[in-house]
């Protein structure tokens, strides 16, 4: 497979903040943004792996921002790195000033969706080759990442994580 660059799976969604959709503080469920960041997310999978995709995990989410009712909230995902099966998704979530028209970070996210193939089964995805110097930054984190997990999981012995022991050297 010949590697694909992270703007391949780039996914933007845009929607507004409806009164169905907040709590009663007028701010949007955690809940709703985090399906919204799902499905960006499974859409940009499947861009990356041009297969079903299925949410594997939510390995961070950062509410660091209310939205408020009525708010243009734009969700812009992109596949941050892709293992054998997974890939591993990068969520921003922006809102927009209702007067001024400016958008700013509101959270973020980091999913991580596995590919499969019509019996469910995993199938291996494209490798990524990213061009921006943040795509760059978020790739080699992917892995620091990774490997943590698999340390806590008790799938790897920490003294092989090579990426998380060079963190401290």
């Amino acid at each position: 497979m010949h590697p694909k660059s992270p703007s391949e799976s780039l996914t933007i969604l845009t929607d507004l903040v409806l009164p169905s959709e907040t709590n009663p503080l007028n701010n949007l469920f955690g809940g709703e943004l985090l399906a919204r960041m799902d499905r960006a997310a499974s859409i940009t999978a499947r861009r990356h792996s041009r297969r079903v995709a299925v949410t594997a995990s939510v390995n961070h989410v950062a509410f660091n921002r209310t939205i408020p009712l009525g708010s243009v909230v734009t969700i812009e995902a992109k596949v941050s790195r892709s293992f054998k099966t997974s890939m591993e998704i990068y969520i921003d979530v922006w809102i927009e000033d209702r007067e001024t028209g400016i958008k700013s970070k509101a959270n973020e996210a980091i999913y991580t969706f596995v590919a499969v193939d019509d019996s469910g089964r995993p199938i291996e995805v494209a490798p990524l080759s990213p061009e921006t110097e943040l795509e760059k930054e978020r790739f080699d984190a992917a892995l620091r990442r990774k490997q943590l997990s698999l340390v806590l999981a008790g799938k790897m012995n920490p003294h092989d994580a090579t990426e998380l022991k060079a963190l401290f050297l």
